[in-house]
């Protein structure tokens, strides 16, 4: 597979925050479809590297490319607007407006003068509302103020709110922390349905859940990748259970 069939591809990437390298020469290839979850010791750059993918933090060094547009200078927003979805560890959505508003107010209205001009709530937004909300499991809470969810169902709210802007690289991180046991269950079935047509980074550190969703697992350590491959495999790696069992 040449280097631009990817959805991501990362190259030679670094950033050095006072001469200490966050990021240090990373190479990271992610493609259509897929699920894969990056995992490592606190410290290893996991977030700092999803920080640099949608713009939050700018590369010292090294290549981003996003369906072959290179994102390093590139604003955050423009970046959101070529498909690049992150949802953050706390939830931000709308507490005092309902389900349907906070995924309504989501969909993505401004992309053309033209899209602005047209827009009203018409039947096009309401199917994907309800689309969206059937998908992440709030179809029948629409009329619900957000504030009143459950933890868990704010977190569906907020891969909903993602979702409506139908992002081809989605980027979560840590979705389950807090979450009970059949929210984990639910969540794992929303990104293994979630992951059909886009890639899906996770940023996770419950074992159990990422050998249930990952398709392949990137495990990170002092800003490099240390393994990658099957959680079997990775599991199984004398580097990673040294960094592991040695923290």
């Amino acid at each position: 597979m040449s280097n631009t069939d990817f959805t991501l591809a990362v190259e030679d990437l670094t950033v050095s925050f006072d001469g200490f390298k966050a990021i240090d020469d990373l190479t990271l290839y992610i493609d259509r479809n897929e699920l894969r979850v990056i995992i490592g010791p606190n410290g290893a750059g996991k977030t700092t590297l999803l920080d640099l993918i949608c713009g939050k933090t700018r590369a010292s060094a090294g290549s981003i490319k996003f369906k072959n547009n290179e994102l390093t200078k590139m604003a955050e927003h423009k970046r959101v607007r070529l498909g690049i979805g992150r949802k953050f560890q706390t939830p931000s959505i709308y507490e005092n407006l309902s389900v349907f508003q906070n995924l309504e107010v989501s969909f993505p209205k401004g992309r053309s003068v033209f899209g602005a001009l047209a827009f009203k709530c018409d039947d096009e937004v309401k199917a994907k509302v309800q689309a969206i909300a059937q998908e992440i499991g709030l179809a029948d809470r629409l009329e619900t103020e957000a504030g009143l969810l459950s933890h868990g169902q704010k977190q569906w709210l907020e891969i909903g709110m993602l979702l409506m802007q139908e992002p081809e690289l989605l980027m979560l991180d840590e979705p389950i922390a807090g979450m009970s046991a059949r929210e984990r269950e639910l969540t794992a079935d929303l990104l293994k349905r979630i992951c059909q047509n886009r890639a899906v980074i996770v940023i996770e550190h419950d074992m159990a859940f990422v050998k249930q969703i990952a398709h392949k697992v990137t495990v990170m350590h002092q800003g490099k990748i240390l393994a990658e491959g099957p959680m079997e495999k990775v599991q199984a790696d004398p580097k990673v259970i040294d960094v592991y069992l040695g923290h």
